[in-house]
């Protein structure tokens, strides 16, 4: 599945947040319908078999609450794509990746192969299950995990157990780490810390540049990987850098080299990092030091400025603006604009940022800000993920158009707006500003209810002398304790139910107005009146 995947080191966010975000894109022709929920741990299944390998897993006894945004219709499976857990640890699941022939025949994906013959038969062979997906990841993980680094080694281990049929990126948060995960093949995989000054873009192909093996199978302060990866790369001849001049290379050695990434890749890694460090290098013309085009695009990357949540929201909304390849743009000309995959695209299903606040309570820390549809012609507004269920308004999205929920409002509002860019333009930033002053103004005033309830709140002044918050050390289960408070929990639902009312208000009004705009731009308009 196409996606975008950007990632903030603390550090290098505008209030000391982790943040990691990512655009779920369905395939080329395909529209899905999302929603927004909470899953308890009653819910949880603990025998899960998946819809598209039949693999079989038996899960812990012991789930956690999670959020999730899951498929509106369960025809493909669960596909729970991002959420937070009651230890406030987020993950996002997941960014397809490419690459190349010498993997897929050193490790080859496992594949659902079907039942040959009848049963009961001469020559009968039965079903192989195929190994774990997308579909399949935010549900057998995120429920059992109380830190970004447990993440990596649960999904680590069940990779190396169960395979996969597919090579993905998976992001995992908590207030101190963002750990990124890539699969290598059928079973392998690596993993790698998020530099705490440092962004991460996230195109679909292997991202990782540099990777310290040593570290990975040793202490594993900042890299993992499964143990027998630097068996795997010898053995297979693997790795491509040049000894002694350049350190290992995991993009060269296990992503792609093709002439799709130019187009569909690499320009959206080279416009991002355009946007959010545009002083640092030479971006356009002969003499940029990075194109569209350019395989060397880095990894991570210090900001030239602290990150905020619309700086998030805008380069995941992108479609080049300001440049030649700008669809609705005026730069360039015919064979330009268009001619390179957008980020902000038509067939987007949503959009989960999620936020760990370093300088809230524990049961108030964590913020899935969402938006559904096309980002181009969307919002992206705050909720509290420590709750015990979601506003009906994303959660109760139906598979046929309703504008009554917010996915499908959002669908009606893009496909106007889109035939109608300059009209409607200025009323879709109007909303977004709205909506998202709407957003933080929400989470201020619930956050000083909760301060008022909580037992022990944070002292923002005492915040950077704490030995934990230094040393990244987690008590997670007095965090789930106080998450679990009900008085809170129930302040945070009326919080998000606030935004919801809001929302919902706003977005009628723009798709009124997206209406009007688009009706008066018809073609069979005459100029002449009737009276």
């Amino acid at each position: 599945m196409s996606c975008t995947t950007i990632l903030v080191g603390r550090n290098a966010s505008y209030d000391g947040s982790t943040i990691i975000a990512r655009n779920e894109d369905s395939q080329q022709g395909e529209f899905t319908s999302k929603k927004f929920i909470v899953v308890k741990p009653e819910e949880q299944p603990r025998k899960y078999r998946s819809v598209i390998s039949h693999v079989e897993i038996d899960l812990p006894d012991d789930p956690m609450q999670y959020t999730s945004v899951p498929d509106a219709v369960n025809k493909q499976g669960i596909w729970g794509e991002a959420g937070v857990n009651e230890a406030n640890v987020a993950m996002s699941a997941t960014e397809t990746l490419t690459t190349n022939e010498r993997v897929l025949g050193a490790d080859p994906l496992v594949e659902l192969v079907p039942a040959r013959g009848v049963e009961g038969e001469d020559g009968y062979e039965p079903e192989v299950p195929g190994g774990i997906g997308e579909e399949d990841l935010l549900t057998i993980v995120l429920p059992y995990i109380r830190s970004a680094r447990e993440g990596v080694e649960r999904l680590g281990a069940l990779l190396e157990q169960y395979g996969t049929y597919e090579m993905n990126g998976i992001a995992f948060s908590d207030v101190n780490e963002i750990w990124w995960l890539e699969t290598v093949g059928g079973h392998h995989w690596i993993a790698k810390r998020v530099p705490d000054d440092a962004y991460v873009t996230m195109p679909n192909q292997l991202g990782i540049d540099e990777f310290d093996l040593d570290d990975a199978l040793g202490d594993q302060e900042e890299h993992m990987c499964s143990a027998d990866l630097g068996e795997f790369i010898e053995t297979n001849h693997l790795d491509l850098a040049v000894e002694g001049v350049s350190p290992f290379n995991p993009r060269d050695a296990f992503g792609s080299h093709s002439d799709r990434d130019h187009v569909y890749n690499t320009p959206r890694a080279w416009y991002m990092q355009r946007f959010l460090n545009p002083y640092d290098e030479v971006w356009d013309g002969p003499d940029a030091a990075h194109r569209p085009d350019s395989d060397d695009i880095p990894w991570a990357r210090q900001p030239e400025r602290k990150i905020t949540i619309e700086d998030v929201k805008y380069v995941l909304s992108s479609h080049y603006q300001g440049t030649p390849y700008d669809p609705y743009g005026t730069l360039g000309d015919e064979h330009t604009r268009g001619s390179l995959r957008p980020i902000g695209i038509n067939r987007q299903s949503q959009l989960a940022v999620m936020q760990i606040r370093p300088y809230r309570p524990e049961s108030c820390r964590s913020i899935q800000w969402m938006a559904y549809g096309s980002n181009a012609f969307n919002t992206l507004v705050p909720f509290y993920a420590n709750v015990d269920a979601t506003p009906a308004y994303l959660a109760d999205t139906t598979d046929h158009v309703d504008s009554d929920n917010f996915y499908w409002a959002n669908r009606l509002i893009a496909a106007l707006a889109d035939a109608n860019f300059a009209a409607t333009s200025p009323l879709i930033d109007r909303y977004c500003e709205k909506t998202g002053g709407l957003g933080h103004r929400m989470l201020a005033a619930a956050d000083e209810q909760v301060s008022r309830l909580d037992e022990n709140p944070v002292d923002l002044d005492d915040l950077a002398d704490e030995e934990e918050a230094v040393e990244g050390k987690r008590d997670a289960d007095a965090i789930v304790a106080a998450v679990r408070n009900p008085e809170v929990r129930e302040v945070l639902a009326a919080a998000n139910q606030t935004m919801a009312d809001q929302l919902k208000a706003e977005t009628d009004a723009l798709l009124s107005d997206v209406l009007y705009a688009a009706s008066m731009n018809m073609r069979n308009d005459f100029h002449l009146s009737d009276n």
